[in-house]
């Protein structure tokens, strides 16, 4: 029974229905709470005024048209959202939406305009719950032209001359509610406790109420007309309403008549002045007794179908809960074998690792042992080196010709001998410090990284292999576009693609796309270069055959810079000319960039750092920065760097950054904070910084102003390096890319 206690609250004040009231929705409301709803509409809309404007624009209008009916169709309008139809009028309440206990938006009463000079007093006590109004008491008139709106499905229903009477009263939920309350043995709870209810303590016989203590002092204070109403204790007031008779229900247009008949088509009740009147001319009239036994079969026959529906779901609830309980007994299982697993696959790792690592150690104790050996020959030999030296020295001190002579041949001999000796790769060492072992991990990280669940229930079958189609693929400068399909006769749905290219150099095949698009662009590959390329397609239940490898070759010659800075050009011809710009994207915050990103500046008096947007690796590039403006004396920095070299101080002070940092006198080399080779000459307003970056030979060279500045700045360059500058506010640069090498380099690669 408790489950049906939501269909008995009222949706406004959420209580039990009190003198509940059918719409012609089908909803119900409590008489009260339908007459707090209210809403006054403006006089232009009331069928009154239509019919006047109606008859007053007879000449412009057509008579055939029935005004009254429009006010019907209103009546069950369903375009009507119901929230605050009126509210752009004078008479709409000014005060906004509220929401009733259960959520349900409801509007405020509307209050009868009150005379003037009249108070407010007894606001207070008046302002109650609508339920304080004992039955049968005199409610306020329904306001004229009043609209109301069924809070459930929001439909607008305006009422008549007869008002809230006529809405026909559901006696039906009455006694329903009348039998659910007397059929609880539990203690009576207050009826107007908002969470948990109180047990009740009273009930006003008027107000036909149960209240707890604080509710009663809230909401029904003994003083004003209040105080005359009875308080009952609970049990009294419970006998009280049982007691109490059931009103018969009356026909809503004729009070004194009974409801004695049922007509088909309007499916409403009528009593027999309606006959007699004529209001169901040509319709179907029965008996009521006859159609109640009728409908109550008929709710008897659809409820044994929900009935049959309910049991199902009943049944279907304990098939889930026992479905909760089976997912997580069989979770502690799975995770117990994939924690073993994973801890077998751990624990061969570390076998794996004790071994390399014993091999390292065997190639630690020979490197040593071949040191040690060379150093313990090389000492005997010095020793033996600095006894003739030391022996021959206090010959030539001897002042006897003949007997020098006799000895001098033989010792020239052993001096020739031993120094022979020492050049025969003596000098070098047997073994180098680097250890040439080189762990290649990348087909188990690969492996680590793939290591998914396998079905196992194959619900269909894996896709068949995709085919390349060739007429779409093609390259552009570094990049590659791929373009694929399914067979034309494959039944099998594939839920995405996995793209593979090598390394260009015939290496392993590497992941560059996941995903459900059938055409793939890759950017930064290495120009001329030969690549290969397969894909593969998979659904849930596996991965489909590779499909057939295409070759294709990247472009020569040069990079027209447009993309992401992470392309990295790798040209093999020994000059390579490449087009770039200053990367805003890497840049420090301070830098301020213009001209397409060609010119740069700060608004720091610190040095910060811009890099280029092309990465180079391989090759021979050369680029020049034109100084814009050179005031007090700065030391702007000048070079190449990697991608994470510190922005926020001087190109070189880290170990990631190569550059020549100049005034305008004089220019130092810095790498890793270490400042080489001063060198005299500096830059003024309008010069020119050259740099050269040379991977073939793996050199960095500058210039000032087309004449090379210093000796070959850094050698033994390897990895890939890109463009940079540091500058402060007093400095503004302009870079020139595209250029050929300069003349000063080519003079010096033709000496040697």
């Amino acid at each position: 029974m408790e489950e049906m206690e939501e269909e008995l609250k009222c949706p406004v004040c959420g209580s039990f229905y009190r003198e509940p009231l059918i719409l012609p929705c089908s909803h119900n409301l409590c008489q009260a709470c339908a007459r707090n709803i209210l809403v006054q509409t403006p006089e232009a809309e009331s069928p009154q005024s239509r019919r006047r404007r109606a008859s007053g624009s007879a000449s412009t209008a057509s008579g055939d048209y029935d005004y009254l009916d429009l006010d019907k169709m209103s009546l069950y309008s369903e375009a009507d959202s119901g929230y605050g139809s009126y509210g752009g009028f004078a008479s709409a309440p000014p005060t906004p939406c509220q929401k009733s206990p259960n959520g349900v938006r409801v509007f405020p009463p509307t209050l009868p305009p009150q005379p003037p000079g009249s108070g407010a007093t007894g606001a207070s006590s008046s302002s109650s719950s609508s339920h304080l109004h004992p039955p049968g008491s005199s409610l306020a008139p329904v306001p004229r032209n009043a609209c109301l709106t069924c809070p459930q499905c929001h439909r607008s229903l305006i009422l008549d001359e007869r008002g809230l009477r006529g809405f026909p009263k559901n006696r039906v939920l009455e006694g329903v509610i009348d039998r659910y309350q007397q059929s609880k043995a539990a203690a009576l709870r207050c009826q107007l406790c908002e969470k948990a209810p109180k047990e009740a303590t009273v009930m006003c016989e008027q107000c036909d109420v149960f209240y707890c203590d604080p509710c009663r002092l809230r909401c029904h204070p003994p003083r004003g007309p209040l105080a005359k109403h009875r308080l009952l204790p609970p049990a009294q007031g419970r006998v009280s309403r049982r007691l109490s008779p059931r009103k018969i229900s009356t026909c809503t247009d004729h009070e004194l008549e009974n409801h004695s008949m049922y007509c088909v088509q309007c499916k409403v009740p009528v009593c027999y002045q309606c006959l007699e009147e004529g209001k169901h001319n040509n319709h179907e009239v029965k008996a009521l007794g006859a159609m109640w036994k009728l409908h109550k079969s008929q709710l008897s026959q659809a409820l044994n179908g929900l009935s049959d529906r309910a049991k199902e779901a009943k049944e279907f609830l304990v098939q889930l809960r026992n479905m909760v309980q089976q997912i997580q007994e069989n979770s502690v299982e799975f995770e117990a074998c994939l924690v073993a697993q994973c801890d077998a696959l751990i624990d061969a790792l570390n076998r794996r690792k004790a071994q390399l690592l014993s091999r390292v150690n065997k190639e630690h104790e020979h490197k040593l042992k071949v040191v040690r050996d060379q150093i313990s020959h090389c000492t005997v030999k010095l020793r033996q080196t600095t006894g003739l030296m030391e022996y021959c020295l206090e010959v030539i001190k001897e002042n006897d010709p003949s007997g020098f002579l006799q000895i001098s041949d033989a010792l020239i001999r052993r001096v020739h001998l031993t120094e022979d000796q020492w050049g025969k790769g003596t000098l070098s060492p047997r073994m180098t410090t680097d250890f040439d072992l080189n762990l290649d991990n990348a087909p188990l990280l690969q492996s680590i990284h793939q290591l998914d669940f396998v079905q196992m229930k194959t619900s269909s079958p894996v896709p068949a292999a995709p085919f390349l189609q060739l007429e779409e693929c093609c390259t552009h400068n570094n990049s590659a576009t791929l373009s694929w399909k399914q067979p034309p006769l494959s039944s099998v749905q594939a839920e995405g693609y996995i793209l593979e290219l090598d390394d260009g150099n015939g290496g392993q095949f590497r992941e560059v796309y996941v995903g459900k698009e059938t055409m793939c662009t890759v950017d930064g590959l290495h120009f001329n270069s030969t690549y290969s390329a397969r894909v593969k397609a998979f659904n849930k239940s596996g991965v489909s055959p590779y499909s057939k490898t295409l070759v294709l070759q990247t472009s020569e010659g040069y990079e027209t810079q447009s993309g992401p800075f992470s392309q990295i050009v790798d040209i093999k011809k020994l000059v390579a000319v490449a087009w770039f710009s200053f990367d805003p994207s890497t840049a420090h915050s301070d830098i301020i960039f213009s001209n397409d990103n060609l010119t740069v500046t700060c608004n720091s008096y610190d040095d910060r750092v811009v890099l280029g947007k092309t990465g180079f690796s391989k090759g021979l590039h050369y680029w020049e920065l034109s100084i814009d403006r050179y005031d007090n004396h700065p030391d702007p920095a000048f070079g190449v760097a990697r991608m994470d070299v510190l922005k926020d101080v001087m190109l070189g002070k880290d170990d990631k950054a190569w550059a020549m940092y100049v005034d305008n006198n004089r220019s130092w080399f810095m790498h890793n904070n270490s400042h080489t080779n001063r060198t005299e000459g500096g830059i003024t307003k309008g010069a020119t910084v050259g740099v050269l970056l040379d991977l073939n030979r793996r050199t960095v060279t500058f210039s000032i102003n087309e004449d090379q500045q210093g000796p070959v700045a850094f050698e033994n360059l390897e990895g890939v390096f890109f463009p940079a500058v540091s500058l402060n506010r007093n400095v503004q640069v302009t870079l020139h890319t595209g250029l050929p090498v300069p003349d000063f380099y080519n003079a010096r690669g033709s000496m040697q």
